[in-house]
């Protein structure tokens, strides 16, 4: 195998590992920005659910509709 050759299969090794890396990244932006709509999500709800034991609404409480 003559140097040359071995200069275009380490590019395109290179190239492959580039967009790996490029995907990589993309999927962890993707899932950031998932957990920040999730954390979001939970301190919505926590919210809600402080607001309704502080008005003294206890859903755990209640019976369910049908008894």
């Amino acid at each position: 195998m003559s140097q040359e050759d071995r200069f275009v299969d380490i590019e395109i090794k290179l190239a492959h590992q580039e967009d790996l890396v490029e995907s990589l990244n993309d999927v962890v932006y993707q899932q950031s920005k998932r957990i920040d709509q999730l954390e979001a999500l939970v301190n919505k709800m926590a919210e809600h659910i402080r607001n309704s034991q502080q008005s003294g609404q206890n859903p755990t409480n209640d019976r369910p509709p049908h008894y």
